[in-house]
């Protein structure tokens, strides 16, 4: 499918969240006191990602995985090293497997993805892992001297459940990204008091999050429609 056609796709709300985002990260750019092309960027591929995502098309995992790369840059310039690990190590990487998985479950010929509900035995190995990083990598994270430790480490957990329920294709992926979100807007708020050119990094996860959040309501609807 071409991208003009997936653009297509997207409903006239779907459209205007979309540009609504795009102008909103734009403008925190432009008026910031100190400029970050690389920021910019990664910003209004994310907010894109985040649409296509919601939409259950797997081009918004293509564009996530470009998200993560340009994320894990910027992340590395602060000393976020968590979200630097998280974001290279295991969102891009997932997000690749999510593309393998999403194509491999089309909803009858369309450009939607299957709806799927974890089974109890995913959802007890997803919480066991989910504890087990998140105890790993505060050690690792101390070591390192990361910014920001608790919260960097409560990133690594919520990023890892909401790609671990994306892989499976399960409409609380949304949920636990808007979770990730809220973190990760405590994160850059404290980024932005020192260096302000990361300001257009803080209204990008305000918009995530309520793109997340519609994400998890289309989901949902989905999920209903698939059913009938």
């Amino acid at each position: 499918m071409k991208l003009r056609d997936s653009f297509s796709l997207l409903s006239k709300f779907e459209l205007a969240l979309w540009i609504t985002s795009l102008i909103t990260v734009a403008c925190s750019y432009i008026f910031s006191s100190e400029y970050d092309a690389l920021t910019l960027i990664a910003s209004l591929i994310g907010v894109t990602a985040l649409i296509f995502v919601a939409k259950g098309m797997v081009l918004g995992q293509v564009l996530t995985v470009v998200f993560a790369v340009f994320y894990g840059i910027i992340s590395f310039y602060f000393k976020y090293y968590g979200e630097m690990i998280t974001y290279l190590c295991m969102t891009a990487p997932i997000a690749v497997a999510s593309v393998i998985s999403w194509i491999r479950h089309p909803y009858k010929n369309s450009a939607e993805v299957i709806v799927n509900r974890l089974t109890r035995r995913q959802t007890s190995l997803m919480w066991v892992l989910a504890v087990l990083i998140t105890v790993l990598f505060y050690f690792i994270l101390d070591a390192l001297g990361n910014t920001n430790l608790i919260f960097s480490t409560l990133s690594v957990t919520t990023s890892f459940t909401a790609s671990y329920l994306t892989l499976y294709r399960s409409p609380y992926y949304a949920l636990a990204y808007a979770a990730n979100d809220i973190v990760l807007i405590v994160l850059w708020v404290l980024a932005t008091v020192v260096t302000p050119s990361y300001l257009p990094m803080v209204i990008c996860f305000v918009m995530f999050f309520i793109n997340d959040m519609y994400g998890f309501i289309n989901w949902r609807r989905m999920e209903r429609r698939q059913k009938q």
